[in-house]
């Protein structure tokens, strides 16, 4: 897929989403100036963008259903620096000291459909910005199949929707840890929330989401 991504590249040279200058798909100019997220419901959530921003949900979209995967090189920057902001604090509050990065998985069904994890694509070009990031893999699984959240209005429905989806395996590997949850968009919050949830459960320390896109 990436060796595919990137001949169509050569082809079909990148263009920036919100100015259409040819090059990446966000210029250093327009990058800056994209629409900077709410706060999120939830306080454990930090998010990145606006995602009523048409270039921000183009982006997504590009990532998610088209997998581009090279613009998610320049979209886990962005994530790397809204995150370096916020870990001084937490480290200094909340003991969060050498924390892992533990991508939101989607279903075995999910998966064989779309063929990768956008998320997962963001975690490990996260760590690759962010040596002192880990990226953890094999704990958090999806086993239930649920319901397109973005078909659920209502934040209620969603967080009945994923209950119980979410298992672990190797819990050994979160005991005591610090965790940042990656997912690529955060509307309620409900999908980090019961994530969380099964961390917390399973002997994680503390844990945090960080998306994309609020």
């Amino acid at each position: 897929m990436s060796l595919l991504n990137t001949i169509l590249n050569l082809i079909f040279p990148s263009s920036c989403l919100a100015c259409g200058q040819e090059g990446e798909y966000f210029c250093e100019g327009c990058l800056k100036d994209l629409p900077l997220a709410e706060n999120p419901e939830e306080d454990f959530i930090y998010s990145v963008f606006n995602y009523r921003d048409k270039a921000v949900k183009r982006a997504v979209w590009l990532l998610k259903y088209n997998g581009k995967y090279s613009i998610a090189t320049i979209l886990a920057r962005a994530m790397s620096d809204k995150i370096a902001e916020e870990l001084s604090e937490l480290e200094a509050f909340e003991n969060f000291t050498e924390p892992v990065v533990i991508p939101i998985p989607l279903s075995k069904k999910r998966l064989k459909e779309r063929g990768f994890n956008q998320a997962e694509i963001l975690a490990e070009e996260l760590v690759k910005i962010n040596k002192e990031l880990n990226l953890v893999k094999n704990v958090l699984y999806k086993t239930k199949e649920t319901k397109n959240q973005a078909r659920l209005r209502d934040r209620s429905e969603r967080l009945k929707n994923l209950k119980g989806c979410f298992e672990i395996k190797n819990p050994e590997l979160i005991k005591s840890r610090n965790i940042i949850l990656i997912d690529d968009v955060s509307t309620t919050g409900a999908t980090l929330v019961e994530a969380k949830k099964v961390l917390l459960a399973s002997g994680a320390r503390y844990v945090i989401g960080l998306t994309l896109a609020h």
